[in-house]
């Protein structure tokens, strides 16, 4: 049985016996603002809204696209609300010198990249994941479609923000980091305790984190989902904050959680993270 909580005046669905993973079973947009400027960095994963009825190839097979009603395509002037909702949200919740990084694919990041905008942020990179191993696609009428977008901004125009030039020089093989990633996709390693069907790999997230945060600092995710972005803070000794409606994919983040508390399993985790491996405990 779950023991509910508190953290401050929210309730609480799960924390962690080391208090570096705390999880509310709630929607982002009634508990962002409790945050009170407290948030170093957040990372979004919102909806992609590709639920449209059609079909892909998953482990060799022809699958539907729809996920969950989560991922329906919403009306045109739902989905800018939507969006527009829960970006500024996200601002009340971001310390003046936070940064917010916002995955997407084309079928949501320009409405993802105007909201920003309408909200008053610095957008500073748009970096494109290409993925080294990329889904099959059995459309013969399209390119293969290997990339993602992860839009990093700040919160403010005129305050400045961390970035860890140092760590991405040295991952990058004494080499200034470009805003192309080549990246893999999710291992099957990363999916022992369940799955998601839009989980993002440690390797994107430990490196988003690596940019613009130092140890000790909070990370939140207002759509934690299978919750990598927490697992990702930990192995980096941040704090974590995650948001999610689901209770099963909560109750997949405190799996995955809980795998390392265990210290042999941490530090196997570590040892597969090509950017960790590279740093050698140096910077973190």
């Amino acid at each position: 049985m779950k023991t509910i909580s508190k953290y401050g005046s929210m309730k609480t669905f799960y924390k962690s016996p080391d208090n570096i993973f705390t999880l509310f079973n709630n929607d982002c947009n009634d508990i962002l603002p409790c945050f009170k400027e407290s948030i170093d960095l957040i990372f979004a994963d919102p909806p992609y809204f590709l639920s449209n009825g059609g079909n892909t190839i998953k482990s060799g097979k022809i699958v539907s696209v729809n996920k969950a009603k989560w991922d329906e395509i919403p009306e045109k002037s739902e989905l800018y609300k939507f969006n527009l909702k829960w970006i500024s949200n996200c601002r009340k919740a971001l310390k003046p010198e936070g940064t917010i990084w916002i995955s997407g694919t084309v079928h949501n990041i320009f409405a993802i990249l105007q909201a920003l905008k309408e909200t008053k942020y610095k957008v500073l990179n748009v970096i494109t994941w290409q993925k080294t191993n990329p889904p099959p696609n059995f459309y013969k009428k399209i390119f293969l479609q290997s990339t993602e977008y992860i839009i990093f901004a700040r919160r403010e125009k005129n305050i400045t923000h961390l970035f860890n030039y140092d760590i991405l020089y040295k991952i990058n093989n004494q080499r200034r980091m470009s805003d192309v990633w080549n990246l893999p996709a999710v291992q099957r390693w990363e999916k022992e305790c369940g799955n998601h069907p839009t989980q993002k790999p440690l390797h994107l997230i430990t490196r988003i984190i690596l940019s613009a945060s130092k140890a000790g600092d909070i990370i939140l995710d207002p759509f934690s989902g299978s919750g990598t972005t927490g697992i990702a803070s930990n192995l980096l000794n941040r704090k974590y904050c995650g948001i999610e409606l689901s209770e099963e994919y909560l109750e997949y983040s405190i799996l995955r959680k809980k795998q390392i508390l265990n210290d042999d399993l941490k530090s196997l985790a570590k040892l597969k993270l090509k950017d960790l491996k590279a740093l050698n405990n140096d910077f973190w």
